[in-house]
């Protein structure tokens, strides 16, 4: 008994002291991100200057005097959003089909659309980038959408199909005997009954749009480039300005932490929905 009140013990305390250490082993880059955004780029290479120095706003003010930082800002909420919504619109009938009228194919299609994200960015890059140009589309909003949207529909109906699949059928088939049609069962049924998953589903999304680089790098120049490519721009023929690059690094990843810090009990509801019945 002595041996198991020990371990018990062990246990309270043990657990509460490693989920410490784990969560500021997470958190420490950004604190060290923070941190060399207030050095000049002279200081951030500095050894002398690792911990104490004298803190500069000069980063943050150069990004948006001379970076056009708001623009860079613009481009991203707006792709962003726009894709999450292409995304949920196209990724929600989906789900529904797939979870309430499934065939024999389902699981392949499934299991298709998921193997698409194996699929290396740069094996596909020079056609996309040929295509897009051939088109017209390089370095538009309307390229940039639609490529976060195909990205991101993949886990979109993925995660939408799980969530769906554990809303009972019954209820969809009452909706059809009272003659309600497949939008008005999307609509007034599926949505208010899965709104947790499919919140969390958005805001997911909504993070993977907002912190895509690859694409947002390689298919935009000047119009439709995102906070992506302004942290690419920080890099020179000399070498990194780490201490601008940490400001703007800062700035881009500010608004995400904000986001999942006030809608973290949408995210925990919808990451755990069907968990428990």
């Amino acid at each position: 008994m002595a041996i198991v009140a020990h371990t018990s013990k062990s246990s309270r305390f043990g657990r509460p002291v490693l989920a410490w250490i784990v969560g500021l082993l997470f958190f420490f880059p950004i604190f060290w991100l923070v941190l060399t955004s207030f050095k000049t780029d002279a200081d951030a290479v500095k050894p002398e200057f690792l911990i104490w120095f004298t803190p500069t706003l000069e980063n943050y003010l150069n990004m948006t005097d001379n970076y056009d930082y708001w623009r860079f800002a613009q481009n991203s909420v707006i792709t962003s959003v726009l894709a999450t919504v292409f995304t949920l619109a196209v990724g929600i009938p989906s789900a529904y089909a797939m979870a309430f009228n499934p065939t024999r194919a389902t699981k392949d299609i499934l299991m298709w659309m998921l193997s698409t994200k194996m699929l290396p960015a740069a094996a596909v890059l020079y056609p996309m980038t040929f295509l897009a140009k051939s088109l017209g589309l390089f370095d538009t909003h309307f390229l940039i959408v639609l490529v976060l949207s195909l990205i991101n529909l993949p886990i979109v109906v993925w995660m939408l199909f799980t969530y769906f699949k554990e809303i009972p059928k019954d209820i969809i088939e009452a909706g059809k005997m009272d003659g309600v049609n497949t939008w008005g069962e999307i609509r007034e049924i599926l949505i208010p009954l899965a709104w947790g998953g499919i919140a969390s589903t958005a805001l997911l999304c909504f993070i993977f749009c907002w912190n895509e680089a690859y694409w947002t790098v390689r298919l935009t120049t000047i119009d439709a480039a995102t906070l992506s490519k302004l942290i690419e721009g920080n890099r020179a023929p000399e070498g990194l300005f780490f201490g601008r690059l940490s400001a703007v690094s800062t700035a881009a990843i500010a608004p995400i932490v904000v986001l999942g810090w006030f809608c973290q009990k949408q995210l925990v509801q919808g990451l755990t929905f069907g968990a428990v019945k």
